[in-house]
């Protein structure tokens, strides 16, 4: 059965996330199925499809439809892989719908934290293909993240140092980890994870 849901679904792909040149289908069609209201607290669901960033939780921000769409384009999930959502449940449940293994945790600033409150467990032997976080960091992405990524993993993150942020791709090759600047964006930042000032004599 439809629902005012579904239909609100179908709208902000055909007019947040095509309009913004998202072309892969696997996305579009996982972001036509999941449910993002369940993910706000019922006074706020009706708020799921609008763009903008949407507080689930003290601090902790799903991105806007348009920019999550990007970032999950950029990083080219593909059904089988293992994938790492980082204060992002939306995007976790948009990889599950496309047919990743995908594990969800909070962040800590530096650290992993993962749902029962154990530091570095759950990390597969060789790491994850995808990891992706939602939330604006600061400054640079903490190390740990990336050093749980697979040899060709690849890492989608906001990095925000003023007004306007820049979503960034870090992929992890043989012998270095690259980076690449995608587009801009302003989503907040997430708490514990502000610009750090860099020490000066």
């Amino acid at each position: 059965m439809s629902t005012p849901f579904a239909a609100q679904r179908a709208t902000m792909v055909e007019s947040q996330v095509r309009v913004a040149d998202v072309t892969d289908y696997a996305i579009q069609d996982a972001m036509r199925l999941v449910p993002r209201e369940t993910l706000l607290a019922p006074d706020r669901a009706y708020l799921a499809y609008a763009d903008v960033e949407l507080e689930y939780a003290p601090g902790r921000w799903l991105l806007k439809p348009r920019d999550v769409a990007k970032l999950l384009q950029a990083l080219r999930p593909q059904a089988g892989e293992r994938a790492l959502a980082i204060a992002a449940p939306y995007a976790a449940a948009v990889m599950a719908a496309m047919g990743l293994e995908v594990y969800q945790l909070d962040a800590k600033a530096g650290e992993l934290t993962f749902g029962d409150g154990v530091q570095g467990a759950v990390v597969p032997s060789g790491g994850y293909d995808v990891v992706v976080c939602e939330g604006a960091v600061g400054n640079a992405p903490p190390a740990t993240w990336l050093q749980v990524l697979a040899l060709g993993g690849r890492l989608g993150v906001v990095v925000r140092t003023g007004p306007i942020g820049r979503a960034e791709l870090y992929l992890r090759s043989e012998h270095d980890i690259g980076r690449r600047d995608l587009f801009d964006c302003a989503p907040p930042i997430m708490a514990g994870f502000e610009p750090q000032a860099a020490f000066t004599f």
